[in-house]
Order: structure tokens, then sequence, then C-alpha cells
């Protein structure tokens, strides 16, 4: 067992762990303030890329955290992918459309005509609530025309307050059953995402990270790819630990952050 060193870094995951559905985890925004008052800075690592950058600052800010700077989401893992001058099919949300837009100015939105036409370079899949048939054909023949499939995150569910419902990844295994092409996934737990939360925390080393969330999955090997320590609560997708490999359990953040405090 590696000795546990106090952690400089918290990357706090967002659904299931500060809140469900914008609707704040009861303790969730004192835990995250007592976390930053002992100097440990809390970084929100989220696979939603349904919100605008600025839209996940201003909900976290309604709740009472500041957050600007402290983001990192699956839409700007995905636009880390693209190219300058593609043309990109997105299958996704304001977020996804926003993050790829920074990149290509050659963003075709699948919902929003009739019939995407043309050659592609990529189809960049997210959560959106439009996806339907004709959705699912634009994207199949997009990819079979020779375009890369890219998601930006391949969680099968979301948690809500009244329970989860299908998440991103539940549309990108509908698109890559129907084309046959095993998508790049970017968001946690995979590399593209670990690159971006680097970048962002400087010379943080891994073992003085602990990333903090609801999946064992999605979370857990986020934090394996980081290097760090997972901490999991149960106030999320998942309500119970077993399986799990995880350094740290605890009901929700709060006690996770007595733990690390402890520390």
């Amino acid at each position: 067992m590696r000795k546990t060193v106090p952690p400089k870094v918290v990357l706090c995951d967002l659904d299931g762990v500060v809140w469900l559905a914008h609707q704040p985890i009861p303790g969730s925004v004192r835990a995250v303030a007592s976390l930053r008052e002992a100097g440990i800075r809390v970084v929100f690592v989220t696979n939603n890329s349904f919100s605008t950058y600025d839209e996940q600052v201003a909900a976290l800010a309604s709740i009472g955290i500041p957050a600007e700077g402290d983001i990192v989401t699956s839409a700007m893992s995905a636009a880390t992918a693209m190219k300058s001058g593609w043309r990109v099919l997105v299958c996704g949300s304001r977020g996804l459309i926003e993050e790829i837009g920074r990149v290509t100015n050659q963003v075709v939105v699948a919902y929003q005509q009739p019939m995407a036409s043309g050659d592609f370079d990529a189809v960049v899949v997210g959560f959106h609530r439009e996806f339907n048939y004709q959705v699912l054909t634009d994207a199949l023949t997009a990819v079979r025309g020779g375009a890369v499939l890219i998601g930006s995150n391949d969680d099968p569910t979301y948690p809500t307050p009244n329970g989860p419902i299908p998440g991103g990844g539940s549309i990108l295994a509908a698109i890559e059953k129907a084309s046959g092409v095993t998508p790049t996934v970017t968001g946690k737990p995979y590399e593209p995402m670990a690159l971006l939360v680097r970048e962002l925390c400087g010379d943080v080393l891994p073992e003085e990270m602990v990333m903090i969330g609801d999946r064992s999955d999605t979370d857990g090997g986020f934090a394996r790819t980081m290097g760090a320590r997972f901490a999991m609560v149960l106030s999320g997708v998942m309500s119970s630990a077993d399986g799990s490999d995880a350094d740290i359990v605890a009901p929700d953040l709060v006690g996770v952050a007595e733990i690390l405090l402890r520390e």
C-alpha cells in the first residue's frame, strides 16, 4: 500500500457528488468551502457536455461555489480531438457545440436541420434530449462516409433527484452499434481528459491528488488514469461500494471532506 499524502488538489465530480440536476446535495457546498479553507484546491471534473462552461460557472455560483478557472468538462476534452477546418457533425447540446466551435467554424448540429448532408471529418456525440431516429441516421451516414466517431463520454446514465436517466454513453452506443465503428472517447476516465487536468493543475504530483466521484468505472477509472487516490461517494449513481477499489468510501462529499481534512 502506498503512503498516504495529504492532498493539494481534489478533483471533484459534479453530478451525484455536488448536486443532482443542479439541486445541491446536503452539505456539499460547505464541504467544498472547508476543503478550500484548508488550502486544498478543488477542481470540478465533469463528464457533462450539455452545459456550456459559463453555464457551469453560473450554476455553481448560484449555490455558493465560485468555480471560474476550476472546471474541466468532457466537451472541452472532445474539442482536443478536433482539427481546425474540420467539418464536424455535432450530436450534442450547447456545451459541446460551443467547445467544438472554438476549434473549427464548420459545425453542423444534427437536429437543427432536416438532413445533415455532405462529407464530414468527424461526428461528435454527447448527451442531448433532441436525439431521435433522424439524428441516428445522419450520424450513421456521416460515419459510413469516413468521419471519425468521437464521444465526449460514455456514461450510460446520468443521476437526477428522481433516479438515473439515459446518459451520453447510451446515445453513443446507439451510433456505435448502427455504424459498426468503435468511437474514440475523450472524457473521464480517458487520457484526453487527464491531459487537460494535468495542464490545469501544473506541477501537482498524482499522489497529491484525490478524485471524488460516484462511479467506480468512470471516476475510479479516472483516478487510476491520473495516478491519484479515489474517494467514492454513495450519493449519486451507486448506492454501494461493492466491487469498487476505492481508497475512501463515504455516504457523501461531507464524509470525504472530513476524512481528507483529518489528513
